[in-house]
């Protein structure tokens, strides 16, 4: 009897998460004028310390829930230190370009976290790619950094939109939006460290581990 009242409460929370994932959804179709079919939402964050150690992120939504197994992170070299616009340009081309040679699938909307300068760099990089009917949407913090006042930058007609507190669209868009900062801080932090405890005397021909401990 236990085990079939576990059963059935795991089965109305299980329910009661689809019914609000695709109230978040519907909202956000409407909001940004999606196709009514459109699910599938990813998201790219860059991470860095004073230009050091820069990571990008891309998370995905499909299907009403997050896809862990479709996560990926970048390594951003060759850039300024400190250049998010150049940082996030690296970012959709190496996922994108993949795409357009066929490995995946693309996204019904594209969310950028960042202002009008991200915003511009996807819109460069996706116009390279041949992608330019891919929608945008920039998410730029809004006034003192606090959740709920974020600024949602349309690319393709350069609206600013500010959606209600409460309305379900801006709470799926902070829920990847959150997703994407969180696995690009874990992967720029990952990188920070193993950077700092690594030893200039390992590119040096001839010097082992012993001597290097030594030295």
């Amino acid at each position: 009897e236990m085990a079939e009242q576990n059963a059935r409460l795991a089965l109305r929370q299980r329910l009661a998460t689809q019914a609000t994932q695709e109230a978040r959804l519907g909202a956000l179709q409407r909001a940004l004028g999606l196709a009514e079919g459109a699910q599938r939402v990813e998201c790219f964050d860059i991470s860095h310390t004073m230009g050091e150690a820069t990571v990008a992120s891309c998370v995905v939504y499909d299907r009403g829930a997050m896809q862990n197994s479709e996560y990926r992170r970048y390594n951003i070299n060759g850039i300024s230190p400190g250049d998010d616009y150049a940082a996030m340009r690296q970012a959709l081309e190496r996922r994108y370009r993949r795409l357009v040679e066929g490995e995946g699938r693309l996204p019904d909307v594209l969310l950028i976290d960042g202002g009008r300068g991200q915003v511009s760099s996807a819109l460069q990089v996706l116009a390279e790619l041949g992608l330019s009917g891919l929608p945008v949407v920039g998410v730029a913090k809004g006034e003192a950094r606090k959740a709920g006042l974020e600024q949602l930058i349309v690319a393709e007609t350069g609206e600013v939109l500010r959606l209600p507190s409460d309305d379900p669209a801006l709470h799926l868009i902070q829920q990847v939006r959150d997703e994407a900062h969180r696995f690009a801080i874990t992967g720029h932090r990952n990188r920070r460290g193993k950077a700092r405890t690594a030893s200039s005397l390992e590119d040096v021909p001839g010097i082992g581990a012993t001597r290097r401990q030594r030295l």
